[in-house]
Order: C-alpha cells, then structure tokens, then sequence
C-alpha cells in the first residue's frame, strides 16, 4: 500500500509486517509488549473515543508525556480523524506552558504521571481554554486516557463505517502536528507540519536506514521533539519492534536486555557514553589498560574506505578481538547503527565508534525541516566524518552569498502557527528556507556546517570566531561537560565553564582534594591549574584568535530543568549570559578581578 499520511503505517504495519511485538516499554521492572494487531485496536478505539467527544477536523490536542507505547496510540489516532497533535517538552518552564496552552488552541491535554498533572494542573486552570486534562497513569480522582478508549468502543458501531470515510478525507498537506520550537532566545514558535511533511521525510530516508523488518531498535530520546518522532515513524513504516527504555538513566541496561539493532541519539549522549567507557579503562591496571588504550588511540586515527592500508587494518583487528567487541557488547552487541542528530558531533567520536564496529549515521536537521536535510549514509563514499553527510534525494539545498545553508523541498513546514511575519522572515519568496546555519557542499552533495549564523561572533580586532566549533572542541575533555564561548565585541574569546563534576570529584578523590561542595570546589586553586592545563593544551589546536584567554567555572550542572541547556540540551546563551553576567564582566574587567583566571568570585554562582 501507499504510505502518505502518518496514520498509513500502521495500517502498513497491519498488512505487510504483523508482528506478536510491534512496541513494548519496561515498566515496573518487566516488559509489557504490544503486538501489530493491538496498536490498531487502540489507534482505531481512540479515533472512535474523539469522534463520540465531537472531535473533527483541526482541533488540537496536547500531551505532555515520556516515550510509550500510548504516545503512539493516541497520536496515530488523533492522525486518522484529522486532529492535530501538540506534543510539548515535560522539562520546560510554566511561562513556555502558559504561552504554548494559550497559543495552540488546544481543546483537551493528556499527560504522562502525576508528577506532571500536579506541575500542569495549575497553569491548566489558570489559562482556562483547556476542557479536560487526562493522564497516561491511573491517578485516583483524575480522568484517565482510557475513559476515551473506553468510550471508542461504546461508539464502535456507530463510527467504524464512518471512520474509513473520514480517513479517506486527510489530505496529506493537512496540518497533522503543531511543535514548538524551544529555542535559546524567547518564547517558541509552534511549527506547523503536515502528514507530507513527515512522511516525504520517511521515504527521503528509508532506504538509508540499514535495518531490516525483523531487527529491533531502543527508543529513548523525548517522541515529542521532532528527530525522534519522525525517526519513530520510520522505524515503523520499516516494520522494526521499538522498545521505550524505562527512563534516560537507565539506557545501559535496557540495552544490554533488549540487545537492539539500533538506536537514535543526541551527540551528549554519545560524548558520556563514550566517557564511561575512557573512565572503564582507567580503572584497569598494567597491560591490561596499556592494550586498552592502544586500541583507543588506534580507533581515533580510523579512515573511511581502508584509507589506514593494510598493516593498519591487522592491528585493528587485534584491538577488535581485545577491546572493541567488549564496547559492542556494553550496548547489548547487536547495534548496527546508530543516528546521532540535534547538535553536532565531535568528528572523534564517529571515527573511534566506527572502528569499534558502531558506525554511527550524522544528520542534519531542524524542526521546520521535519527534521532531516542530510545524513551521512552506511557505505563509502556518501560518509564523511565531520559532516552531516548527503543532502537527501527528495531535498534542493544551496549556499547562499553569506554562506547560509537554504533548503526547499516536500519535508518543508507550512509555516509558524499564528505567526505569517515570521514565517516570510524565514521562507523567501522563492520557497528557500534560510535555516540560519552556515555551511558548505562538498563532493557527492555532502552537507558539512560551519556554525550558526546568528551565533558567529566578531572579535574587537575584526576576527569572526565560530562558537560552537570551539565549544566543540573544548567538551572532548573529560574535565568539561558543557561550555559557552563568549567575545563578541571584545579584544579576545572567553568562556564560561561547567565541569563535569562526577570526572571531577573523582580526579579530586585520587590527587587528595579536599572540598565541602562545588563552590568550594571550583576556587581550588589546584582545580583552577588543572583546567587551566586543559585549556591550554586544547587552545593550540585552534587559531590564535579562536583560543580562549580567560575562563570561569561554574559550581553548578547546566540542565533543561534549571533553564541553562533547551531540551535538546543546547546552550541556550542569552539565559547563561544573563544568569552569569558577573563572571562575564570580570573576564572583561569590567569589575575587578581577583587574580587568577578561572578562580569564581564569592557571589553566588
């Protein structure tokens, strides 16, 4: 069958891969699975349950959950009567609640646990255009999810020669989801995308995917942002059973349990990965750690294609036997690919995993894009580390005269929701979306990003510096977990920097630091000349005028939940720059200094 409108997957689902496990979550410690023929039931149930409520064309409704087998069932659902889906972020602040409630004209919301009907249920009531608010989890006293499967089925006989008739009038360029935008400045934009939108995206990238019908994937980035959702979808439209992980800590286990074949990841969860595994090795002692870390410093010098020659290619061998096959099976050693997307990755990273034998597959992409412009694909040569591979086939993409990367094609939004003004600033009259990153083509249409524009900053002396490629650079030490760079305006670049505490506390447990917290921490004066040494040693990989003159750490982890990272766990910059404006000012002399470059003040951080 034709697959065009989001909903047409499970019915693909249905007729070409009926499966005993289609979804499966692990919940009070045991995997509940979900088989072809009962996503259909429950997709079909909850169309029947809207219809009974007079749900019709064009209403919305919200959700505010975890990764689940439901989220697909109510979002399939809400697809075939042609309502529209507003997933938002669990992690995000009460004014984005507000202001996304208000603006997306939602009509009723379903949310995960109770944790979260008691964070929403206020701003709920206070914004008042909301008519119901249900749960996933049963919770005593509050409506449930299942009272509109329960009222489907009533209405069963009254809406199943109706429901094919309603679905046969889903045009494919309907409005299907509504998603906001978090950003790192103001409030968000809710992009609007179409059954089109998603699916061309499915079939732009179907045939890159290197999974096969009967071969597993682990899910656990949030379904309600954009990567995830439309990589979701095509894992279905390939007949592969998704299992959800319980939650983001427990990703080793479940993977060790489910032994996926794939997986989806932003390049944070990569970074730590990876940590874990440098951390392993040093906690080996003798030839042991010795062969270990021969084998990493074999893996960072991996070329594409057998470029290494063949005595390389023997060693790697070895390292594969010793060490690399011990790295397959911490993921459960099966995995085949996986897709790393929402930010960039550091080039390392894809070359020693790739030598481990867990190519990963980079894309590129926005929300507005649904998501996926380019993709760096399985074989030789449409696999380029350092870049975000191939533009799709089904998408133009050209560099405009200041570098910026536009792209127009059938995986393009409709636009901003409410918002005609915006949209014009973004689509030209041409069609050309103007992304807002810089970037080049290279030999077979590869994608390779440079920074974003608008964060590219010029220096007091006339020299641009491109943040996020320094920041890049600066988080593949094991001291740093996240970092800002700053400069703009000024004679030289600075950055604000958050440790990575758990490394940290252990680096200050073997050299017999003492300390009562982070505050503490971070004045050591020893703290302050190991960062320092970091700093100076990662500064001679980059221009002089990129290299960091000054720094200051922060005594506390940036997270989603404390405002300093967007869910997708980017820097949001305007929010660092104001939260540590003294720290800035004192890099910049604008008040006095204390004498030593990384040493915080005493004010509160």
């Amino acid at each position: 069958m034709e697959v065009r409108r989001t909903f047409d997957i499970v019915d693909q689902l249905f007729e070409k891969y009926n499966k005993d496990i289609a979804l499966s979550i692990k919940r009070n410690g045991r995997w509940e699975n979900f088989s072809t023929n009962e996503y259909r039931d429950f997709v079909d149930n909850f169309s029947y349950g809207l219809l009974a409520l007079g749900f019709e064309k064009g209403h919305k409704i919200a959700t505010v959950s975890n990764n689940r087998p439901e989220w697909n069932f109510i979002d399939m659902g809400m697809g075939q009567v042609g309502a529209v889906h507003v997933p938002i972020y669990p992690t995000i602040g009460p004014d984005e609640y507000r202001h996304i409630l208000k603006h997306s004209d939602a009509k009723i919301m379903i949310v995960s646990s109770q944790e979260l009907y008691q964070k929403i249920k206020p701003i709920v009531d206070e914004v008042g255009s909301i008519e119901k608010l249900y749960t996933f989890d049963k919770i005593e006293g509050v409506p449930n999810w299942m009272e509109i499967i329960e009222l489907g089925k009533q209405n069963k006989e009254k809406f199943e020669s109706k429901l094919p008739e309603i679905k046969a009038s889903v045009d494919e360029n309907d409005l299907f989801s509504i998603i906001y935008t978090s950003g790192t400045t103001g409030l968000p934009k809710g992009v609007m995308l179409s059954h089109k939108n998603f699916i061309s995206n499915v079939h732009g990238t179907k045939h890159i995917l290197p999974l096969k019908s009967d071969e597993k994937v682990l899910s656990f980035l949030p379904l309600c942002h954009v990567f995830e959702r439309m990589v979701n979808y095509l894992f279905q439209f390939n007949g592969c059973p998704i299992y959800y992980a319980e939650s983001i800590d427990t990703i080793g286990d479940n993977l060790r349990e489910v032994k996926p074949h794939g997986f989806a990841a932003v390049p944070r969860v990569i970074e730590k990965l990876y940590d874990k595994i440098i951390m392993k090795g040093k906690e080996l002692t003798g030839i042991k750690k010795s062969l270990f870390f021969w084998a990493v410093d074999l893996g960072l010098k991996y070329e594409l294609n057998n470029a290494n020659g063949a005595i390389y290619a023997m060693k790697l061998k070895i390292a594969d036997k010793l060490i690399f096959s011990k790295w397959r099976e911490a993921l459960g050693g099966n995995v085949k690919v996986v897709i790393s997307g929402g930010a960039a990755l550091q080039p390392r990273l894809a070359r020693i995993f790739h030598a481990a034998g867990i190519p990963i597959q980079e894309g590129y992409g926005l929300t507005e894009t649904s998501p996926v412009i380019a993709v760096n694909q399985a074989e030789y040569p449409y696999i380029k580390f350092g870049t975000v591979g191939p533009v799709l086939d089904n998408v133009e993409v050209k560099i405009a005269e200041d570098g910026e990367i536009l792209m127009r094609g059938p995986s393009l939004m409709l636009g901003y929701y409410k918002d005609p003004e915006k949209t014009k600033e973004v689509i030209d009259e041409e069609g050309w979306f103007h992304t807002g990153d810089i970037g080049v083509l290279l030999e077979n249409n590869i994608l390779k990003i440079t920074d974003r524009k608008k964060e590219m900053f010029k220096l007091s002396t006339g020299k641009y510096v491109a943040p996020q490629a320094v920041e890049n650079i600066f988080k593949e030490s094991s001291f740093i977990e996240q970092i800002m760079v700053v400069g703009a305006g000024e004679k030289f670049a600075a950055a604000i920097i958050c440790p990575s505490f758990e490394y940290l506390h252990d680096w200050c447990s073997i050299h017999r630091i003492k300390f009562r917290d982070n505050k503490d921490l971070i004045q050591n004066p020893k703290v302050i000349a190991r960062f320092q040494q970091e700093v100076d040693t990662l500064n001679q990989r980059l221009g002089r005028h990129e290299q960091l003159k000054k720094f200051e750490l922060t005594c506390q982890e940036w997270l989603p939940e404390t405002g300093e990272l967007s869910p997708t766990l980017k820097v949001k910059r305007r929010f660092l720059k104001n939260k540590y404006k003294i720290k800035l000012d004192r890099m910049y002399g604008y008040t006095e200094d204390p004498g030593h470059v990384g040493t915080p003040s005493n004010k509160k951080d």
